[in-house]
């Protein structure tokens, strides 16, 4: 049955209204599902954070000159909701990263998975073995080297050069000073002893030429 003049216009008026409704809610149901996703995000990032500062508290074995982390995602999510899990990945890690390698300076890969099975460890020991450690290690999650350790050092070593030469400067600018203070007191001393020579010179003479004239006129006849 054909609809019109004001049922026509009602009708239509509702068949807008509804798809403005359903473009609302669809909007909000979007909104309201991008931001939960990023709230996941935020969440897992914020874990990964607390994961990563607990990662740098554990005091690392001494034998150990290169260290990589390899955390998969699968692995961050099953952690994050298995503490129990978490706890376990998190002991075994102290307890590798606390234990000691022989030869000295060894380079170890851990690879941490989805479950307890996949969780394996890489080492290599000596100089010219860390190749494939470096060429595994490029995205790892955590990475210490002694690369760092050595341009850490050389930033120190340029710092105390550089306070080192500044004081130097210093004592060198403070003995400047002292040496010309030391030069304008010997002047003045100086100009101060010779305006005394002078005056005890300029004494004597005026006391010659008084004896001089007493001594004249006590000579002249009466």
């Amino acid at each position: 049955m054909a609809i019109g003049g004001v049922g026509q216009n009602f009708y239509r008026n509702n068949v807008e209204t509804a798809k403005n409704v359903n473009s609302a809610e669809k909007f909000a149901l979007e909104k309201t599902g991008s931001t939960q996703e990023l709230s996941e995000a935020e969440e897992m990032e914020l874990f990964k954070k607390e994961f990563y500062a607990e990662l740098e508290r554990i005091p690392k074995n001494r034998t150990i000159t290169n260290l990589a982390v390899n955390i998969s995602e699968e692995a961050f999510k099953n952690m994050k909701d298995d503490p129990e899990y978490r706890a376990k990945i998190m002991s075994v890690l102290q307890r590798d990263l606390t234990s000691s390698f022989a030869p000295l300076k060894a380079s170890l890969l851990i690879t941490v998975g989805a479950t307890e099975k996949d969780y394996r460890g890489d080492s290599w020991s000596g100089p010219n073995n860390d190749s494939e450690f470096f060429a595994r290690s490029q995205d790892s999650f955590y990475k210490k080297t002694g690369e760092q350790k050595d341009r850490n050092k050389e930033l120190l070593e340029e710092y105390l050069e550089k306070r080192a030469r500044a004081k130097r400067q210093q004592q060198e600018l403070l003995d400047e000073k002292i040496a010309k203070a030391e030069r304008e007191r010997s002047r003045l001393a100086k100009a101060w002893s010779s305006k005394q020579q002078m005056a005890a010179a300029s004494n004597a003479y005026d006391a010659n030429v008084m004896m001089g004239t007493v001594t004249g006129e006590d000579s002249q006849p009466g």
